[in-house]
């Protein structure tokens, strides 16, 4: 399987519900480190993955959606406890659902499947991995 990763970042502040949570059930901002991986089994016409100029691209209008945002104050996670894992999945959705529309270009149509990292640390991390 070959890959490629593109990288971006968010800052988001965000409150949880749950005694698991700790402290971080008050108010508190986060940085993380998004890394998007792009696989798929053979290599397109032109050698590679995938354009890494476009997945760039998309990554970042992806998490331009989200960044400098409160998340307890976005309608589409009123409720949620928007914990690393689960932003990993929206990442990996929102640009899912890009490719599926063609932003990456026909040679795209060849990729297996797609991993969004957020680092929320240099030693804490969650992905979501998901087929296209």
């Amino acid at each position: 399987m070959f890959s490629i990763t593109v990288r971006d970042h968010i800052m988001i502040a965000h409150s949880f519900h749950g005694e698991v949570f700790g402290p971080a059930q008050r108010l508190h901002g986060a940085t993380f480190l998004v890394d998007a991986t792009f696989r798929r089994e053979q290599l397109d016409d032109d050698n590679i993955v995938v354009d890494i100029g476009l997945a760039t691209q998309e990554l970042g209008a992806v998490v331009s959606e989200l960044n400098y945002r409160n998340l307890d104050n976005e309608p589409d996670f009123a409720g949620i406890n928007t914990s690393t894992e689960f932003l990993a999945k929206v990442v990996a959705d929102r640009l899912a659902e890009r490719i599926h529309k063609g932003a990456l270009g026909e040679g795209a149509k060849g990729l297996a499947g797609l991993t969004v990292t957020l680092h929320e640390s240099h030693v804490a991390w969650a992905s979501y991995e998901r087929a296209l």
